[in-house]
């Protein structure tokens, strides 16, 4: 068997939207591209959805090989029966990306020299052979280690071990199979001193065949512990450069953060570029990746804070409450199911006492040497990562009011050059060069070109 990764949860339509209320004013718009997480070549996701001390825990595994190689080991707080263990659709955490990703969003500027009576809105800113059972037990206990529990789930094999020691569980790992890298002991000496358990995961061949799946599906874990906590320093035994992780965490009240390391909100409402456009994935990993560095490479990152009630605007429509259900919520109120959703603003009562936040941590062993720690808070503030294309109107311009908007177009169009080259570090001429481009077919006279060039204009 190849040298396995040893895993924690960490393996683990351009749409027009209407705005009907003002507080919505400052985020109505246009919707056109996100920025999930296809655009990283390796990205773990996590959906943790807690109220109290519950938890439902559905990790999406990255794993890249063949499937008889893959296998998982995750520190639990508890241990864990079978019922407490199922597998889940992939469609789940994609719908959970889709519609928490930081989106690009657009405006068009209305004729300044229309006339008109509306309120002026704010600007939008390999399977172990046989052995004997009796024998292996003994060496077992020797070990230090007691299989707890031992179960299939679809198409996994499940193990729920305790360990006195990490010496005596790095040997019963390897004894099983288990090609541990090296550091391993002292990573796990720490989980075994809290007293936390191992769910340990690797794939029936037999029963994956029969499924008739392609890729290893989410596995979901239930259970109830006062620790708010997702365990990371078991994925970076074997990594070599930094990694991505999504987390999107569901409660019943409002906005979850980091403890133990800074949570820092993404940039948002920025007007950039028109040509951003087309390049809005090459430009959101740029922005990330200039952040992250800013920030001495170890805060969590908030990328979206929201009422899956609703949103503005929308990337995707908001989970049901059967999808919510299946992302893990246990305490929605099946009673509420047909209260009806108002279109376009995508509002659905309820959902509305789910509040999803999404943080992105992308770390390295020796910035994040701790597990993640979470603490619930009451703040519904709504917070998405939000970036702005205003078009400049394109029509004729006849009036004094048309005339000073003309005149203030190139003052706003380097503000939006100096923001995206600040925001990604990109060369500012370059972006100056890529933005001719896209304002060139604004119409402007002969003249207003040459009074503008003496200033009077």
């Amino acid at each position: 068997m190849k040298i396995f990764r040893l895993l924690t949860p960490l393996l683990l339509a351009i749409v027009a939207i209407l705005c009907f209320a003002p507080a919505a004013w400052a985020f109505c718009g246009f919707y056109v591209a996100k920025a999930d997480t296809k655009l990283y070549n390796k990205a773990s996701q996590v959906a943790i959805a807690r109220d109290g001390d519950r938890t439902v825990m559905t990790m999406a595994n990255d794993f890249q090989g063949e499937v008889k190689d893959f296998a998982i080991v995750i520190p639990v707080p508890t241990v864990l029966q079978k019922e407490q263990v199922r597998v889940t659709e992939p469609k789940i955490i994609q719908r959970l990306d889709a519609f928490s990703a930081p989106r690009l969003v657009e405006y068009f500027d209305s004729d300044p020299c229309a006339v008109s009576d509306s309120v002026d809105r704010p600007a939008p800113a390999s399977r172990a052979g046989a052995v004997n059972e009796e024998a292996k037990k003994t060496s077992d206990r020797s070990l230090g280690v007691t299989v707890e529990a031992r179960f299939n789930v679809g198409e996994y094999d499940i193990l729920i071990l305790s360990a006195k020691e990490s010496g005596g569980l790095e040997t019963w790992l390897k004894r099983n199979g288990y090609k541990i890298p090296r550091g391993a002991k002292q990573l796990l000496q720490p989980y075994i001193r809290s007293s936390m358990k191992f769910f340990v995961a690797k794939v029936n061949l037999d029963k994956f065949e029969k499924s008739g799946y392609q890729f290893l599906r989410p596995l979901q874990i239930s259970y109830q512990s006062p620790k708010f906590m997702l365990p990371i320093r078991l994925g970076m035994i074997n990594a070599t450069t930094e990694q991505d992780l999504i987390v999107y965490i569901l409660s019943p009240q409002g906005e979850v953060e980091i403890t133990n390391y800074r949570t820092v909100k993404i940039p948002s409402n920025a007007n950039i570029p028109l040509f951003v456009k087309g390049e809005f994935g090459e430009f959101y990993k740029s922005m990330f990746q200039t952040v992250y560095t800013k920030e001495d490479r170890k805060v969590g990152f908030l990328e979206y804070a929201w009422d899956m009630g609703s949103c503005d605007p929308c990337s995707a429509d908001p989970l049901t409450p059967e999808e919510l259900k299946q992302a893990g919520v246990f305490w929605l109120d099946d009673s509420a199911s047909d209260v009806p959703v108002r279109p376009n603003f995508r509002r659905s009562s309820p959902s509305s006492n789910v509040f999803i936040s999404r943080l992105h941590v992308r770390y390295t062993r020796d910035k994040f040497p701790e597990d993640l720690i979470f603490q619930q808070t009451a703040n519904s503030e709504s917070f998405q990562g939000r970036y702005v294309l205003q078009h400049p109107f394109q029509g004729e311009l006849k009036c004094q009011a048309g005339r000073e908007y003309k005149r203030s177009l190139p003052k706003r169009f380097e503000q939006e050059a100096q923001t995206l080259a600040k925001l990604t570090n990109w060369n500012i001429q370059d972006i100056r060069n890529k933005m001719k481009l896209s304002v060139g077919n604004l119409r402007y006279s002969w003249w207003e070109n040459f009074l503008s060039w003496l200033g009077l204009y």
